[in-house]
């Protein structure tokens, strides 16, 4: 699978809930549509945003299968598989539609915080057994240790199904260690709505995005005219959303995307302890800002 089809903007989609706490399908189907017709050029299931910490290995499969069912063969679909026990992660290959799915986002190792060697050893024996290509994620402030641009690179280069790597340590240093080192083949992804556009002209290939649940238009027109070095505009596009970027990760993520999606009409401002609500002046704030989009 090549590498190029994650380029643009992918939406890490959140898990909608009913108000008696269970998966609320007919809204996530309805938010499956609403980023595909907002331009989001794939979909990426069960990853943080996804509040999957909460979500059964049931509900885990039958939300992944909703979405593959929705999308229709419309974009690609990228699943979030990892974790911090290699062996385990390599069982999920096993009880996964992996047929169905087109590359799958791994997490560095969190909690028990592995050097790079264990970094690097976790991800190749994933590799070996990973079935679709592999993207990378590197996400310091929840896992606790940095993927250094070093061992990411080797990994590029060692093994020819890590096609790629959501990269969100906030380093823009290293995001440049990692433009100017990577083959040709590997893409990289911001994992950080707020700096995609100042990676984008550093040399990355694109986002996962959160703010793509909520202003879907808005935000792929930002990826896009970054990545055509449109500048001018994308500026633009980043100072109209950039309160409401803040406003999304100002509580706790995704507490600030359900407000915005239940205030838009297409899923409950529910969540799964220990997540909950915005405040009710965050939540007002929201408001006033979806006001400047209308």
């Amino acid at each position: 699978m090549s590498a190029s089809k994650y380029k643009g903007t992918g939406v890490a989609l959140i898990t909608p809930f009913h108000k008696d706490k269970t998966v609320d399908f007919p809204a996530l189907e309805r938010l499956v549509d609403f980023v595909i017709e907002g331009g989001v050029d794939y979909l990426v299931a069960l990853g943080t945003t996804a509040e999957t910490p909460t979500l059964s290995h049931a509900e885990k499969l039958d939300v992944l299968i909703n979405i593959i069912e929705r999308n229709k063969s419309r974009v690609p679909i990228v699943c979030g598989l990892g974790g911090n026990n290699t062996q385990e992660v390599i069982k999920q290959f096993e009880t996964y539609p992996m047929d169905k799915m087109d590359a799958i986002l791994s997490v560095s190792p969190y909690y028990n915080k592995p050097s790079q060697a264990g970094i690097m050893a976790h991800y190749k024996e994933i590799a070996k057994h990973c079935p679709v290509p592999i993207i990378l994620y590197n996400v310091p402030g929840r896992t606790g240790s940095n993927m250094l641009a070093a061992t990411t690179l080797q990994l590029a280069n060692d093994c020819e199904n890590i096609i790629g790597m959501k990269e969100a340590s906030g380093n823009m240093i290293q995001c440049m260690e990692l433009v100017k080192g990577k083959p040709k083949h590997f893409t990289l992804l911001s994992g950080d709505d707020n700096l995609a556009m100042a990676q984008i002209a550093c040399g990355f290939d694109g986002v996962i995005s959160v703010a793509a649940n909520c202003f879907p238009k808005d935000f792929c027109d930002l990826i896009q005219s970054s990545l055509n070095h449109a500048f001018t505009h994308a500026q633009k596009m980043q100072y109209k959303l950039l309160e409401g970027l803040d406003l999304l990760f100002a509580e706790g993520n995704p507490s600030g995307v359900k407000c915005v999606l239940n205030e838009l009409g297409i899923c409950e401002n529910e969540l799964r302890l220990p997540m909950t609500p915005v405040s009710h002046t965050t939540h007002e704030s929201i408001k006033r800002f979806l006001k400047t989009l209308s």
